[in-house]
């Protein structure tokens, strides 16, 4: 099963904040975070998915999202392109 590592994004009063994390459906999860029922850091917000990567394992996906949490350079460059 494939597992996906992925960072979503979301502005809000001009303030853009990014979210990591790791699933085996992107589109269900995505849902759940704009649902309310996802991470509690992510409740309140209207996110969008701004950068996936696909792995074979979970091990791997978990591995890359450590990396990517930790990259703050990368994830302030994805939202790069939002706000005024």
């Amino acid at each position: 099963m494939a597992c996906y590592v992925y960072v979503l994004g979301s502005e809000q009063s001009g303030v853009w904040r990014s979210y990591v994390g790791w699933t085996t459906d992107l589109e269900q999860r995505l849902a759940r975070h704009n649902a309310g029922t996802g991470a509690k850091s992510t409740r309140g917000r209207v996110w969008a998915l701004v950068y996936a990567e696909r792995f074979k394992t979970r091990s791997e996906a978990m591995s890359r999202e450590w990396h990517l949490k930790r990259d703050r350079a990368f994830r302030k460059a994805l939202g790069a392109g939002t706000g005024p």
